[in-house]
Protein backbone atom coordinates (compact mmCIF):
# COMPACT_ATOMS: atom_id res chain seq x y z
CA UNK A 1 0.00 0.00 0.00
CA UNK A 2 1.27 3.61 -0.69
CA UNK A 3 2.69 5.24 2.25
CA UNK A 4 -0.13 7.91 3.08
CA UNK A 5 1.61 11.32 2.96
CA UNK A 6 -2.08 13.93 4.58
CA UNK A 7 -5.29 12.12 6.45
CA UNK A 8 -8.42 14.10 5.18
CA UNK A 9 -11.45 14.42 7.56
CA UNK A 10 -15.48 15.06 6.50
CA UNK A 11 -16.89 17.10 9.56
CA UNK A 12 -20.44 16.09 9.82
CA UNK A 13 -20.81 12.57 11.54
CA UNK A 14 -17.29 12.41 11.48
CA UNK A 15 -15.99 15.14 13.68
CA UNK A 16 -19.46 16.77 14.80
CA UNK A 17 -22.71 14.91 14.60
CA UNK A 18 -25.07 16.22 12.00
CA UNK A 19 -28.37 14.59 12.72
CA UNK A 20 -31.05 17.92 12.01
CA UNK A 21 -33.91 15.39 12.14
CA UNK A 22 -32.94 14.55 15.98
CA UNK A 23 -32.74 18.04 17.06
CA UNK A 24 -35.93 19.41 15.43
CA UNK A 25 -37.87 16.31 16.78
CA UNK A 26 -36.46 17.68 20.39
CA UNK A 27 -37.71 20.87 19.69
CA UNK A 28 -41.02 20.60 17.59
CA UNK A 29 -42.05 17.39 17.72
CA UNK A 30 -41.65 14.31 16.09
CA UNK A 31 -44.79 14.50 13.86
CA UNK A 32 -44.36 18.17 13.23
CA UNK A 33 -40.66 17.47 12.09
CA UNK A 34 -41.82 14.67 9.95
CA UNK A 35 -44.59 17.55 8.28
CA UNK A 36 -41.66 19.66 8.20
CA UNK A 37 -39.22 17.92 6.46
CA UNK A 38 -41.74 16.95 3.86
CA UNK A 39 -43.21 20.34 2.71
CA UNK A 40 -40.00 22.50 3.31
CA UNK A 41 -36.73 21.43 0.93
CA UNK A 42 -34.57 21.71 3.93
CA UNK A 43 -31.91 19.68 2.27
CA UNK A 44 -31.99 21.58 -1.29
CA UNK A 45 -31.62 24.77 1.08
CA UNK A 46 -28.52 22.68 2.81
CA UNK A 47 -26.80 22.16 -0.48
CA UNK A 48 -26.99 25.44 -1.98
CA UNK A 49 -25.56 26.83 1.52
CA UNK A 50 -22.56 24.32 0.85
CA UNK A 51 -22.28 25.47 -2.73
CA UNK A 52 -21.57 29.00 -1.99
CA UNK A 53 -25.16 30.31 -1.45
CA UNK A 54 -25.12 32.86 1.62
CA UNK A 55 -26.14 31.53 4.77
CA UNK A 56 -28.25 33.60 6.38
CA UNK A 57 -30.19 34.75 3.09
CA UNK A 58 -30.56 31.21 1.67
CA UNK A 59 -32.11 30.79 5.59
CA UNK A 60 -34.71 33.54 5.25
CA UNK A 61 -35.25 33.26 1.50
CA UNK A 62 -36.78 29.75 2.22
CA UNK A 63 -38.30 30.92 5.36
CA UNK A 64 -40.27 33.50 3.10
CA UNK A 65 -40.98 31.04 0.81
CA UNK A 66 -42.79 28.71 3.39
CA UNK A 67 -44.19 31.69 6.01
CA UNK A 68 -46.01 28.57 7.75
CA UNK A 69 -43.06 27.35 8.99
CA UNK A 70 -40.60 30.18 9.00
CA UNK A 71 -39.78 29.93 12.97
CA UNK A 72 -38.38 26.59 12.25
CA UNK A 73 -36.06 27.53 9.19
CA UNK A 74 -34.81 30.40 10.98
CA UNK A 75 -33.38 28.05 14.20
CA UNK A 76 -31.21 26.53 11.55
CA UNK A 77 -29.66 30.11 11.69
CA UNK A 78 -30.19 31.47 15.33
CA UNK A 79 -29.52 27.72 16.83
CA UNK A 80 -26.60 26.56 14.26
CA UNK A 81 -24.51 25.39 17.46
CA UNK A 82 -27.30 23.36 18.44
CA UNK A 83 -27.88 22.12 15.22
CA UNK A 84 -24.62 21.31 14.43
CA UNK A 85 -23.51 19.14 17.62
CA UNK A 86 -22.09 17.44 19.70
CA UNK A 87 -18.31 16.76 18.63
CA UNK A 88 -17.43 13.12 18.25
CA UNK A 89 -14.62 12.78 20.85
CA UNK A 90 -12.62 9.77 19.66
CA UNK A 91 -12.31 11.25 16.34
CA UNK A 92 -10.97 14.23 17.01
CA UNK A 93 -8.33 12.58 19.71
CA UNK A 94 -7.47 10.68 16.63
CA UNK A 95 -7.00 14.10 14.39
CA UNK A 96 -5.16 15.33 17.64
CA UNK A 97 -2.99 12.18 17.85
CA UNK A 98 -2.31 12.12 13.55
CA UNK A 99 -0.68 15.79 14.19
CA UNK A 100 1.03 15.03 17.25
CA UNK A 101 2.78 12.20 15.53
CA UNK A 102 3.55 14.78 12.20
CA UNK A 103 1.48 13.28 10.01
CA UNK A 104 -0.79 16.40 8.31
CA UNK A 105 -4.55 16.56 8.63
CA UNK A 106 -6.99 18.46 6.50
CA UNK A 107 -10.52 18.59 5.91
CA UNK A 108 -12.94 18.40 3.47
CA UNK A 109 -16.35 19.33 4.32
CA UNK A 110 -19.85 20.15 2.58
CA UNK A 111 -19.96 23.30 5.49
CA UNK A 112 -21.26 26.97 4.41
CA UNK A 113 -18.51 29.83 4.37
CA UNK A 114 -21.31 31.59 6.73
CA UNK A 115 -21.70 28.66 9.46
CA UNK A 116 -18.04 27.48 9.47
CA UNK A 117 -16.50 30.08 11.17
CA UNK A 118 -19.64 29.44 14.13
CA UNK A 119 -18.55 26.03 14.39
CA UNK A 120 -14.83 26.79 14.61
CA UNK A 121 -15.74 29.47 17.70
CA UNK A 122 -18.10 26.25 19.26
CA UNK A 123 -15.23 23.77 18.65
CA UNK A 124 -11.64 25.00 18.64
CA UNK A 125 -10.33 21.56 17.95
CA UNK A 126 -11.61 22.69 14.57
CA UNK A 127 -8.42 25.36 14.18
CA UNK A 128 -6.17 22.79 14.77
CA UNK A 129 -6.08 21.29 10.75
CA UNK A 130 -3.29 21.69 7.96
CA UNK A 131 -5.58 22.87 5.42
CA UNK A 132 -9.33 23.75 4.70
CA UNK A 133 -11.33 22.82 2.01
CA UNK A 134 -14.68 23.88 2.63
CA UNK A 135 -16.44 23.65 0.24
CA UNK A 136 -18.74 27.07 0.50
CA UNK A 137 -15.58 28.90 -0.07
CA UNK A 138 -14.75 26.94 -2.83
CA UNK A 139 -18.06 27.03 -4.23
CA UNK A 140 -18.63 23.35 -5.55
CA UNK A 141 -19.58 20.42 -3.00
CA UNK A 142 -18.89 16.47 -3.19
CA UNK A 143 -19.23 14.24 -4.35
CA UNK A 144 -18.40 16.63 -7.71
CA UNK A 145 -14.95 15.38 -8.79
CA UNK A 146 -13.86 19.09 -8.91
CA UNK A 147 -13.87 19.53 -5.70
CA UNK A 148 -11.75 16.56 -4.92
CA UNK A 149 -9.30 17.96 -8.13
CA UNK A 150 -9.15 21.42 -5.98
CA UNK A 151 -7.69 19.74 -3.17
CA UNK A 152 -4.76 17.36 -5.21
CA UNK A 153 -4.09 20.86 -6.90
CA UNK A 154 -3.53 22.67 -3.76
CA UNK A 155 -1.55 20.29 -1.61
CA UNK A 156 0.18 19.40 -4.33
CA UNK A 157 0.50 15.52 -2.79
CA UNK A 158 -0.32 12.61 -5.20
CA UNK A 159 -3.74 11.31 -5.41
CA UNK A 160 -2.84 8.18 -3.54
CA UNK A 161 -0.76 9.30 -0.73
CA UNK A 162 -4.10 11.08 0.70
CA UNK A 163 -6.44 8.80 2.71
CA UNK A 164 -10.15 10.19 3.19
CA UNK A 165 -12.41 9.24 5.61
CA UNK A 166 -16.22 10.57 5.00
CA UNK A 167 -19.57 8.97 6.11
CA UNK A 168 -21.36 9.18 2.61
CA UNK A 169 -20.86 6.48 -0.15
CA UNK A 170 -20.86 8.78 -2.65
CA UNK A 171 -18.26 11.05 -1.05
CA UNK A 172 -16.27 8.08 -0.96
CA UNK A 173 -16.45 6.65 -4.44
CA UNK A 174 -15.74 10.00 -5.96
CA UNK A 175 -12.49 9.74 -4.07
CA UNK A 176 -11.94 6.59 -4.81
CA UNK A 177 -12.13 7.14 -8.70
CA UNK A 178 -9.55 9.86 -8.58
CA UNK A 179 -6.84 7.19 -6.45
CA UNK A 180 -7.27 8.54 -3.09
CA UNK A 181 -7.29 5.98 -0.40
CA UNK A 182 -10.60 5.85 1.54
CA UNK A 183 -12.43 5.07 4.64
CA UNK A 184 -16.29 4.91 4.54
CA UNK A 185 -16.69 6.47 8.50
CA UNK A 186 -19.46 4.37 10.35
CA UNK A 187 -17.50 4.63 14.16
CA UNK A 188 -14.47 6.12 15.52
CA UNK A 189 -12.71 2.73 16.65
CA UNK A 190 -13.25 1.87 12.60
CA UNK A 191 -11.56 5.11 11.27
CA UNK A 192 -9.21 4.02 14.24
CA UNK A 193 -8.26 0.67 13.30
CA UNK A 194 -7.77 1.96 9.64
CA UNK A 195 -5.76 4.51 10.99
CA UNK A 196 -3.20 2.26 12.83
CA UNK A 197 -3.59 -0.60 9.68
CA UNK A 198 -1.76 1.86 7.81
CA UNK A 199 0.92 2.44 10.40
CA UNK A 200 -0.02 6.14 10.63
CA UNK A 201 -0.68 5.34 14.62
CA UNK A 202 -0.14 2.45 17.17
CA UNK A 203 -2.73 0.80 18.90
CA UNK A 204 -2.45 2.50 22.14
CA UNK A 205 -2.40 6.29 19.79
CA UNK A 206 -5.38 5.47 18.09
CA UNK A 207 -7.36 4.48 21.65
Amino acid sequence: MTQVQAVIFDIGNVLIEWQPERYFDRVIGPEKRRAFMAEVPFFAMMNRIDEGADFADQIEDTARSHPEWAQAIRLVRDRWCDLAQPAIPHSVRLAGALRERGVPVFILSNFGAGNFPTSQAQFPFLHGFDRYYISGRMKMRKPDPAIYAAVEADCRLPPETLLFADDRDENIAAAAARGWQTHLFTTPAGWADRLVAAGLLRREEAA
